[in-house]
């Protein structure tokens, strides 16, 4: 698995998130890509061969292995951390798109640009943003179900029995380092839950910016309104139309006026 090329892929997506997006996908790549590629693999190796039944019956290990490990845990993060990192390149998509159009829009209209920022989060992209987190922390959750429902729980047992045919009864068998492949995973399953927390953080920080914004818009359309149906009108008549006269004048005086 490729899994520079998928991190200078993703690299991209920094310039377009928030600090909680950033936060997000350095956890990822720290916590969850680097331990998993340096240590999580090399702690597992092929678990098949250290997995030992005390038993010699042919085809008894095999089964009692497929039993117990239905799928190996490395191969179900690969596809959790495949899954969770897709939604960020739906918004890195959406913003080549934008560029795309924008640069289109350009060459028509001589220099006049459709946006001032293909990357600011306004319109369809801020819904793709949403849709992106909402879909990471999906993938993240849907994830930890399958491999607790798998597992019965976030365990390892020492000593597992199985029973299942061609065993010719009920076996004891034992995988290897069971303390050490708990402890990996404890650490793989708390990094996808605080992914999940990032997440949520991240679009309650969205959705809150954004009621915040229509808030402030609606009150200013308010005070426009309000100015215009109170202008400001003429509390005194013009001067023009009062007629002084001066009481020191005499009746004559006034009769010429």
């Amino acid at each position: 698995m490729n899994w520079s090329g998928l991190e200078s892929l993703l690299s991209g997506v920094n310039k377009y998130s928030t600090a909680f997006g950033r936060i997000w996908l350095s956890m990822v790549f720290v916590f969850r890509v680097l331990v998993f590629v340096v240590a999580a693999q090399r702690v597992w190796g092929d678990e098949s061969k250290d997995f030992v039944c005390n038993t010699r019956q042919p085809g008894c290990t095999n089964i009692c292995y497929d039993h117990i490990f239905p799928i190996s845990h490395i191969r179900l993060w690969a596809l959790q951390l495949i899954f969770v990192t897709c939604p960020s390149l739906i918004v890195m998509a959406h913003v080549k798109f934008r560029e795309g159009k924008d640069a289109k829009y350009v060459e028509q209209h001589h220099g006049s640009h459709l946006y001032s920022n293909p990357g600011k989060k306004r319109g369809g992209l801020w819904w793709t943003y949403l849709l992106s987190l909402i879909l990471k922390a999906g993938f993240d959750a849907s994830f930890l179900y399958i491999l607790y429902k798998i597992y019965d729980g976030y365990d390892l047992p020492r000593l597992s029995k199985c029973s299942l045919d061609p065993c010719p009864n009920t076996v004891d068998c034992f995988i290897s380092r069971p303390t050490e492949k708990k402890i990996f995973m404890l650490f793989m399953v708390v990094s996808s839950a605080l992914c999940i927390f990032m997440c949520l953080c991240e679009m309650l920080y969205l959705v809150g910016k954004r009621i915040a914004k229509l808030v402030k818009i609606r009150h200013q359309n308010e005070q426009i309104l309000f100015a215009e149906q109170h202008e400001l009108t003429d509390m005194v008549p013009p001067r023009s139309q009062y007629h002084k006269t001066d009481p020191t004048l005499t009746d004559s005086a006034h009769d010429k006026l």
